[in-house]
């Protein structure tokens, strides 16, 4: 079963809302897209096109790549169906295999089961065709393979990615409450930075927002920090490919930028942490940390953004403390950072309500299962604001 190089359709997955920075980014590298949607992008792709796509996206989650689909009303005909395929091209007999799913069948209790049936199917079929079967368990870091089942339709995609691809592999120290890297890659794109100018975190944290914006404005693919993908326990991979894909990452690395990235935090623990991130990334040197209050940090004059990741609290309750701090963000935007935008990532509505700025764009995310916003603050030098833009922020929607 030639999978190398046969097209076949390719699902890139994302996490919710993080679709239309993935697209661009899987447009920039010349590839065709069939279909967006909430989660993901499908386009036509041979697993050889995979290595490639799972080396350079910054807001992806897996690679899947399918393999067929078929009618399934049970987990009898799952199996059926699944035994016909010629596992034996695909996975060592001598290997390691493991299971995830996305599954809704009423004949289906636990998804548990259902990988269990695929299981089952794979290894079986090995061992009439071997003589041994290979081993499975729920690790990701040989080759994985993914079911889709919705009612009586059904799919199974090689997930050529195996771990996620979200996590960029730089944070060995993840701080307090760390913003999910993919998750911080979407929110760079979303400011429209020019990778040139002034990019400010205040309140920095573990620094991933302030990590991920060097990482793109160097050209810097989170490839460079990974050196195994579920693609490479495929039967058939040639390891040359990787390696040549892998040397392009390299080569289009800019060393220097002209860009003025700046991270500061109060917690001296916390600058810390970033430090080390950006270290293990390659961008420490790209990178100003600073221990202060975001009102005590320097900030460079000019064109940029400011962008402000703080608590967000209990999302129904209202703390006096973040109150506060809120105020105190939207009076720093607008005493401090006249001719940059200003940027205030938060899951917290009422909160919101305190930056007392009217937000020009609430760009929507997901901070895990919470629904969060981006809010955009256009903030003109000396007072030309208008009389709405002094009014409080509107409810999030």
């Amino acid at each position: 079963m030639e999978v190398f190089n046969t097209p076949r359709k390719v699902i890139i997955t994302c996490n919710r809302r993080l679709s239309p920075y993935l697209q661009e980014e899987i447009r920039h590298l010349g590839f065709d897209i069939k279909r967006s949607f909430a989660t993901g992008i499908e386009l036509l792709a041979t697993v050889n096109d995979c290595i490639r796509l799972n080396l350079n996206l910054h807001c992806a989650s897996q690679v899947l790549y399918s393999l067929t689909s078929f009618t399934a009303r049970n987990p009898e005909e799952l199996y059926d169906a699944l035994s016909t395929i010629p596992w034996e091209d695909l996975v060592a007999f001598d290997g390691y295999v493991s299971v995830t799913s996305n599954v809704n069948n009423p004949t289906i209790t636990t998804p548990l089961f259902a990988n269990l049936k695929v299981k089952d199917a794979i290894a079986d079929r090995i061992k009439s065709k071997k003589g041994l079967r290979p081993d499975s368990g729920p690790d990701l870091h040989k080759t994985v393979i993914h079911l889709y089942w919705q009612d009586n339709q059904a799919e199974i995609f090689l997930d050529t990615s195996g771990e996620t691809l979200a996590k960029h592999g730089y944070r060995k120290h993840p701080g307090k409450a760390p913003m999910l890297e993919a998750l911080a890659a979407g929110v760079v794109y979303a400011t429209g930075w020019d990778g040139q100018t002034v990019f400010a975190n205040p309140m920095c944290g573990s620094g991933t927002l302030a990590i991920e914006a060097a990482l793109i404005a160097t050209h810097r693919k989170p490839g460079l920090f990974r050196m195994n993908y579920a693609f490479m326990h495929i039967l058939g991979y040639d390891e040359q490919i990787f390696f040549a894909e892998r040397r392009k990452l390299k080569e289009q690395v800019k060393k220097t930028t002209s860009a003025k990235i700046i991270a500061s935090d109060l917690s001296k623990e916390a600058v810390q942490i970033a430090r080390m991130n950006a270290k293990t990334a390659g961008v420490d040197q790209l990178i100003e940390f600073h221990t202060a209050d975001f009102a005590e940090a320097p900030l460079p004059a000019g064109a940029g953004v400011v962008v402000f990741n703080p608590e967000y609290g209990e999302r129904m309750g209202i703390h006096t403390k973040l109150e506060a701090t809120y105020r105190r963000i939207g009076d720093f935007l607008k005493q401090y950072c006249g001719g940059k935008r200003g940027y205030v990532f938060t899951g917290n509505p009422d909160l919101a309500k305190k930056i007392g700025l009217h937000a020009s764009r609430k760009i929507e995310f997901y901070n895990g299962k919470l629904d969060c916003r981006l809010l955009e603050y256009e903030i003109y030098e000396g007072s030309r604001r208008t009389k709405s833009e002094k009014k409080t922020d509107a409810d999030l929607h």
